[in-house]
């Protein structure tokens, strides 16, 4: 026992953190990034670790940063490790909305910060007005792993590439609608499958999961569109369809907020297409931070669902 405490003594824990962040990103550059060091400074704690163990842990194959298996040893007790120390901390901080400055990270898409945004902030704005909330970017790639670093706190929309170490809480199903301009040439109450083929589509949001997963499946049932103009910004969409004759798709949640004075016309889609679950999901390593769970809870009893 003397001399693992001996062994322990001399080992620098924060060389836990360089580790990690390595083995979720496989690259030195990224681990810097997210660690909040300079790139020398991630390098000089990979080289002490390395030194430390007598072993390379990491080695590049093309782009990335490949484990040994004495890192993937490591990883495992390092993990461990850190949720221990994570969960121990959770549980004996106290939390106080009223009084909390917390900075609240939450990753969400642009059709989230529409749709949650407004209702959420409100919330705090009376409950807790020296709370914080910054939006990052909703990411298949990086979002997890900055979850489980403790970097994001929330993620929420839709979330199909989360792991099972993301506990999800579904709040609502969304769909995918077309959106047209109140007086549009087109009449009718429903589309048809020509009708749907003989619009001009404007495309918002394209790398959105709920957009490519729609878009996937209209390719895929043979479902053909003209698309005038691709988008970045999905909010953007309904300004240009108020203006031309250009149809856009859209999710109905968002389309019935734009659609409050009576603009537009919101015509269901002529397929047998997905609904879209849209849900809150917060890593297992802090279901026990009081400060997360109770944003959780704000969100899910003040962000109403929509009728779909």
């Amino acid at each position: 026992m003397r001399s693992m405490n001996t062994e322990l003594h001399k080992f620098d824990l924060n060389l836990m953190k360089v580790f990690l962040a390595i083995w979720e990103l496989q690259s030195v550059t990224a681990a810097s990034e997210r660690l909040g060091l300079t790139q020398p400074a991630v390098s000089h704690g990979l080289r002490r670790l390395r030194e430390h163990f007598q072993d390379p842990l990491f080695t590049r194959v093309g782009h990335v940063m490949a484990p040994t298996a004495t890192a993937a040893e490591l990883y495992k007790a390092f993990d461990q490790a850190m949720q221990t120390i994570g969960q121990s901390m959770q549980q004996q901080r106290q939390f106080d909305p009223a009084t909390t400055a917390r900075v609240f990270r939450i990753a969400m898409s642009d059709v989230s910060e529409f749709y949650f945004l407004p209702a959420l902030l409100a919330h705090l704005e009376t409950r807790a007005p020296r709370a914080r909330v910054e939006s990052v970017p909703l990411s298949g790639d990086t979002t997890e792993a900055a979850m489980r670093a403790g970097q994001v706190d929330l993620a929420l929309g839709f979330t199909p590439e989360l792991s099972a170490e993301c506990h999800a809480r579904p709040l609502f199903d969304d769909r995918f609608i077309c959106l047209v301009r109140r007086d549009h040439p087109f009449a009718g109450e429903s589309l048809s499958a020509r009708d749907f083929s003989g619009l001009t589509y404007v495309d918002a949001s394209t790398q959105a999961p709920g957009y490519r997963l729609i878009d996937q499946r209209l390719q895929l049932i043979g479902a053909r569109r003209t698309v005038m103009s691709r988008l970045v910004h999905f909010t953007v969409a309904p300004e240009i369809v108020r203006h031309t004759d250009l149809a856009t798709l859209y999710p109905l949640s968002a389309a019935r907020r734009v659609n409050l004075d009576g603009r537009f016309r919101i015509l269901s889609l002529p397929f047998d297409l997905p609904s879209i679950p849209i849900s809150l999901s917060l890593h297992q390593s802090f279901l026990e931070d009081r400060a997360i769970r109770w944003l959780a809870d704000v969100i899910a009893q003040n962000c109403v669902a929509p009728e779909v």
